[in-house]
C-alpha cells in the first residue's frame, strides 16, 4: 500500500478548497496534512482545539498548501448549522468533502434527545452538514468521501431503529450500523446529487490502530490483536499513512471523476466480501443497496425535521 503522502504530492489540487471533519488525530489528521500537500487550502474540524493546533504546525512546517481549524461537534446539530454558516461566510465554494470524523465505543452512549452517539456523529451529523453544505459544493461540482469500516459487515441499518431509541445499545452493532449508514449515504447522494457534479463515495481504510480505540477495552484490543495478526508476517494492519491512502486517492484520482456510489479500498474499488477475504476486508451487499439507501435518507430527513433541522428529503 501506498501512502497518504506519496498519492498526494502526484497530485494538484491548487485553487481547490477541502474540508475534512475530525482532522486532529489519527487518519483525519494525516489526511489533512497530505491533501494540504497537493496544494489544498484545507479547513479541517475538531473538538480538541489543542490537538488540532500540532497539525496546523506540521502544514506550516511542510511548506505547501494552507489550512485552518475550526470547531465542530457534529453530534450536536445546532452547532452544525452554526458551522456551516461560519464556512459559508469565508468559503463560497467547496470542492472536497471528506466524512472522517467518528467515534466507536464512548462512555456517551446517548445524546439528550435519546439518539446513539455513534448514529448522531457518524452518520446524522455529517448528513445534515452535507445538505448544508450543497449550495457551496454545486458551485464547481465535487466529491465527497464518507469514512466507512469493515465494522459494516453484517451489520445492516435498522430502518425500524435508526437511532437506537428502543433498543439497549450494543457499542460494536451500533458503530457498525452507522458505518453501512456511511456507505448508503454515499450511493444516494450521488443518484440524488450527479446533476449538480456532486460524486460520494465510500473508503474502507483499512486497520489501523488510532485514537478511535482510546475507549476499547483490553479485552477488545486483545481480540482485534489476534484477528488482525498484529506482530506476525500475516498482519493486516498498515500505518496511519496507509490508512489515509484511500481516502486521499478518494480525493484526487483522475479515474473517479464524475464517478460515485462506490466502496473503495486500497486504492481501487472494493470487493463484494466472500469465502478465501480477510474477515476486515471487502464490502457486503446490503451496504450498497439502492431500496435501502432511499429509505435510509427518507428517514434520516425526517427525523432532523422532527429536531427542528429541515433537510431535503
Amino acid at each position: 500500500m501506498p501512502e497518504a503522502r506519496d498519492i498526494a504530492q502526484r497530485a494538484d489540487l491548487s485553487g481547490k478548497v477541502a474540508l475534512v471533519t475530525g482532522g486532529s488525530s489519527g487518519l483525519g489528521a494525516e489526511t489533512v496534512l497530505a491533501l494540504a500537500l497537493a496544494g489544498a487550502e484545507v479547513v479541517f474540524t475538531a473538538r480538541n482545539l489543542a490537538a488540532g493546533a500540532e497539525v496546523l504546525r506540521d502544514v506550516e512546517e511542510a511548506g505547501r498548501g494552507h489550512a485552518t481549524l475550526l470547531p465542530l461537534d457534529l453530534s450536536d446539530f445546532a452547532d452544525v448549522e452554526r458551522f456551516a454558516t461560519e464556512l459559508g461566510a469565508r468559503w463560497p465554494a467547496i470542492d472536497i468533502l471528506i466524512g472522517n470524523a467518528g467515534v466507536s465505543e464512548t462512555p456517551n452512549a446517548r445524546q439528550a434527545d435519546g439518539l446513539d452517539m455513534r448514529f448522531a456523529t457518524n452518520h446524522l451529523g455529517h448528513f445534515l452538514l452535507a445538505h448544508r453544505l450543497l449550495e457551496r459544493m454545486s458551485v464547481r461540482g465535487g466529491r465527497i468521501v464518507m469514512l466507512s469500516s469493515a465494522g459494516h459487515k453484517g451489520r445492516p441499518v435498522r430502518l425500524d431503529d435508526l437511532g437506537w431509541r428502543s433498543r439497549e445499545i450494543q457499542h460494536r452493532i451500533a458503530y457498525g450500523e452507522s458505518k453501512s449508514a456511511n456507505i448508503l449515504f454515499a450511493v444516494e447522494a450521488t443518484r440524488r446529487w450527479h446533476d449538480r457534479a456532486i460524486f460520494a463515495n465510500a473508503v474502507l481504510p483499512g486497520s489501523i490502530m488510532t485514537g478511535l480505540q482510546r475507549h476499547h477495552s483490553p479485552e477488545r484490543l486483545a481480540e482485534m490483536e489476534k484477528i488482525g495478526g498484529i506482530g506476525t508476517a500475516d498482519s493486516v494492519f498498515g500505518t496511519v499513512g496507509q490508512g489515509a491512502a484511500t481516502t486521499v486517492w478518494a480525493a484526487v484520482a483522475p479515474e473517479l471523476d464524475r464517478v460515485g456510489g462506490l466502496v473503495l479500498e486500497e486504492c481501487g474499488p472494493c470487493r463484494i466480501a466472500g469465502p478465501g477475504m480477510h474477515a476486515w476486508r471487502g464490502y457486503e451487499l446490503h451496504s450498497t443497496d439502492t431500496g435501502t439507501a432511499r429509505a435510509l435518507w427518507t428517514a434520516s430527513a425526517a427525523m432532523l425535521g422532527e429536531l427542528g433541522f429541515s433537510v431535503e428529503a
